[in-house]
């Protein structure tokens, strides 16, 4: 249906459909949009009905079931619903009611239709969401039930060592599971804004060189620590601390050679804390990418959060974490905080 107005042409720009009706139930208007949804040619002054073939997934028409005309006096508009074409499109229609007075007769109706495709993405996206957390937390639920599993029925049989590697790896399988579900905790609280951080003052060095110490770096790999100055910001100990476990582990496990981590007082009384390897570094076209939820790069086996959650965690303290080359071709991951240290008003 073209429209004969400057008015109605605009509609044709509108990237959802539009279809208004009058109080006698006959269209008056359609854009290209809305053709396309209904999968019909709108002629002017055409029924309702015969434009508007949508059905729910009994069979039944939505004029029937949504009665625009009809039902509460009250009703200002109806809340979208989902509706199928005739090729069986599913498509959401949302419905704004004129009314001659406040409860009065309806003088008019105008439906907004769109396609359900994003929607459809977005539910994919919460399967594949699903599907990766269920593979993170099978994979060490399957070891500690087949080793508690052993232990249980061939405790005699086994040597005191045995066991004691077991109830190891049973242990590290837990521990892996704790981060997880700590990891997902966390991604939750930054989806809705709730992560909460207790910042006191504190002095990066011996925060930053305690966690190297206690890593366990790959076979011929080692963390050295640069320290310019002495930095010292008001944080989250806790919180920092996983930005900076999780950028070292993101290096080791993407990088290669030594990882260097510098620690670096900025102006303000701000500081820096830089992550860099020896390897491949990260391409451009990708670095936007590299924040968000899960995440991976090759055959990286791991959740796909960490970066995630540091881009999170370093948000909180009002900081920002930047992607750059290495000084070795490797990548750098450069994280800028704050002093933030609380407003103080000075009292004369």
């Amino acid at each position: 249906m073209r429209a004969p107005t400057t008015a109605y042409d605009a509609l044709d720009r509108l990237p959802d459909g539009v279809v208004l009706a009058d109080d006698k139930v006959r269209v008056t208007a359609a854009n290209a949009a809305a053709e396309r949804l209904l999968e019909t040619t709108v002629e002017p002054g055409a029924l309702l009905s015969d434009v508007v073939r949508l059905q729910d997934l009994q069979g039944n028409d939505w004029l029937t079931c949504a009665d625009p005309y009809g039902g509460l006096a009250l009703r200002s508009g109806l809340v979208e619903s989902s509706w199928w074409s005739v090729s069986g499109r599913e498509v959401l229609v949302t419905v704004r009611l004129q009314r001659n007075r406040p409860a009065g007769s309806v003088t008019g109706v105008a439906l907004c239709l769109r396609s359900a495709h994003a929607r459809e993405l977005g539910d994919r996206s919460r399967s594949d969401l699903v599907a990766t957390v269920a593979h993170e937390l099978r994979s060490p639920l399957t070891g500690v039930k087949g080793f508690t599993s052993t232990l249980i029925s061939k405790w005699d049989r086994l040597t005191d060592d045995q066991k004691l590697l077991m109830l190891a790896t049973v242990d590290a399988d837990a521990d892996r599971l704790t981060r997880l579900i700590t990891e997902l905790l966390d991604v939750a609280r930054i989806d809705v804004g709730r992560l909460s951080v207790r910042k006191e003052p504190t002095p990066l060095v011996p925060l930053v060189s305690s966690l190297v110490g206690r890593m366990v770096a790959p076979a011929g790999r080692v963390v050295r620590i640069d320290v310019e100055g002495d930095p010292r910001v008001w944080v989250d100990r806790d919180r920092l601390a996983q930005v900076v476990v999780n950028l070292v582990e993101n290096a080791f496990a993407h990088g290669d050679g030594d990882v260097m981590v510098c620690l670096r007082e900025v102006d303000q009384g701000g500081a820096e804390i830089v992550v860099s390897d020896e390897g491949p570094g990260i391409p451009d076209e990708i670095r936007p990418r590299i924040f968000t939820k899960f995440w991976r790069q090759g055959a990286d086996r791991g959740s796909g959060l960490g970066l995630f959650i540091v881009a999170g965690l370093v948000a909180a303290h009002d900081g920002s974490v930047i992607v750059e080359s290495g000084p070795r071709q490797g990548a750098r991951l450069r994280v800028v905080l704050p002093h933030g240290a609380p407003y103080r008003p000075e009292t004369g």
